[in-house]
């Protein structure tokens, strides 16, 4: 059947191509040729013209594509009471790409007392019918990346405290958002799908961390950021093995995690990559309970290549093997645009993926 709440039957992740007007302007900004309120004259055009797309397809749920940012997670953590931005000497490495030079790190207590992301939902919301969809990074990220080296030890000496004071002040950025009118936010988190690769928990426990209790730690943060929002304000969380420019970080299946990601942690919904053999088969879905979704992503956004949709039912179908289909519905397995470079593909490719997840749905959910 439709579905009348969020996650819908077709989803999306968030992030969309960026257009060329703007990217003229930003490129035109950063060199100082136009003010930031021309940026933004642009930015709105550009977003209001996304949403009439993504309505225009079928989309009930709309996002503003992140039309405002250059990172998916940086742009909301450097705004964080705390936490500021910087340039390092070099950026976070991919399979064959790596991401602009730049870092975060906590160099005060942490909380939060405002955030231009607050007015970015407020646009969304004045310019769209259908659901506006905000996304944020999740509490994790701001750990998972740096450690303990981005936490300032004079201001943290106990990181039991950094914890604490991450998920009060995410559960101040939730509500903030909830009283904007926000019923559908999305929390982004690669922590968990990155925690299925014996390579990054290698990772973590050369720097010092326990992968074994790190996935327990980013889910008391999470749960303590989500108790109090409103009975009607839908959670998701998105989990991917890495996005920019058609490239990943990680790989393995769901199994390490998923007992935990779905019985222990309050998320409604989990928007999940599935398109390629890295993130494994479906049988971690058995752990799905009864009053969760799992949002399927088997649409890929890092080629520009249609997929059958033959191929798609037949995925949805052996999905269903291990949950119920009534508790599935069918995204791409990320954003197109977790950056502001984008993947490698061309907008009408993406709009012509997003158009097909819609057909699929209605003939698979009615």
């Amino acid at each position: 059947m439709p579905r009348q709440t969020p996650p819908f039957r077709a989803d999306m992740v968030g992030s969309l191509l960026r257009t060329a007007p703007l990217k003229a302007a930003r490129e035109q900004h950063e060199r100082g040729a136009i003010s930031a309120g021309e940026l933004r004259a642009v930015e709105d055009q550009e977003i209001r013209t996304l949403v009439r797309k993504q309505e225009e397809i079928g989309l009930q749920a709309v996002t503003d594509g992140e039309f405002r940012r250059a990172f998916w997670h940086y742009d909301f953590l450097e705004h964080l009471d705390g936490v500021e931005g910087f340039w390092m000497d070099h950026g976070v490495q991919f399979q064959g790409a790596q991401l602009k030079p730049k870092g975060i790190r906590v160099t005060g207590p942490l909380g939060f007392s405002g955030h231009p992301m607050l007015d970015h939902f407020r646009f969304l919301k004045a310019n769209t019918s259908r659901v506006p969809k905000m996304t944020i990074p999740s509490p994790s990220m701001l750990h998972y990346r740096g450690g303990r080296q981005v936490i300032d030890p004079a201001v943290y000496p106990d990181m039991e405290e950094f914890y604490a004071d991450l998920g009060r002040a995410y559960a101040t950025a939730v509500a903030a958002f909830a009283a904007e009118g926000c019923r559908y936010l999305q929390l982004d988190d690669v922590s968990f799908a990155y925690l299925c690769d014996p390579e990054q928990r290698r990772m973590l426990a050369e720097r010092g961390d326990d992968p074994v209790k790190q996935p327990e730690i980013y889910a008391g943060m999470l749960n303590a950021a989500i108790a109090n929002r409103p009975a009607d304000m839908v959670i998701s969380m998105h989990l991917c093995r890495g996005n920019f420019r058609s490239t990943f970080i990680a790989s393995g299946g769901y199994e390490p995690v998923a007992e935990r990601l779905f019985n222990q942690i309050g998320a409604d919904a989990y928007f999940m990559e599935w398109d390629t053999e890295r993130a494994g088969g479906f049988e971690p879905l058995r752990f799905l309970p009864k009053g969760k979704t799992v949002v399927l992503g088997l649409v890929t956004s890092k080629t520009g290549t249609l997929e059958r949709k033959d191929d798609i039912r037949r995925r949805i179908d052996e999905a269903a093997k291990f949950v119920d289909l009534d508790q599935l519905a069918l995204s791409p397995q990320c954003g197109f645009a977790s950056t502001e470079e984008g993947n490698t593909l061309a907008e009408d490719e993406q709009w012509a993926k997003l158009a097909m997840i819609v057909e699929i749905a209605r003939e698979v959910w009615g």
